[in-house]
């Protein structure tokens, strides 16, 4: 069994930056795949980024590729989700979450992979 949990969140104005944190509790932190996601109020959640084991590569939703970037840090357990450029659209809880996928792939973005999940953390930007 895996904990996740989130961290950063904030009320922010459209524009400024906010770095969430996840932080997992295994000692095999770096066989996981790791992802964020949101639901926005009155939507499904969404993917919005993942980090394959070795923070080599990544995947980002349309709509925050370029402003949001995702990083893992391994020594600690923790994966990261920088976000700038912040937009009132950006407004949802954000979840962190740990898969233990064999394979790193565009499918990477299914939340259906995914095996852990944190409480979430509200993000919520103001016009």
């Amino acid at each position: 069994q895996v904990q996740l949990v989130e961290s950063g969140g904030g009320l922010v104005q459209a524009g400024d930056s906010l770095r969430l944190s996840c932080a997992a509790s295994t000692r095999t932190f770096s066989r996981y795949l790791m992802g964020w996601f949101r639901q926005a109020p009155g939507k499904e959640r969404e993917f919005a980024a993942v980090i394959r084991w070795d923070g080599g590569a990544t995947y980002y939703a349309d709509s925050v590729k370029g402003r949001f970037t995702i990083s893992r840090d391994n020594a600690k357990n923790t994966v990261y989700l920088q976000m700038n450029s912040l937009k009132p659209e950006d407004t949802a809880v954000y979840y962190c979450a740990a898969g233990v996928i064999s394979y790193f792939s565009p499918r990477s973005r299914s939340q259906s992979l995914y095996d852990y999940w944190g409480q979430g953390t509200q993000v919520t930007v103001s016009s």
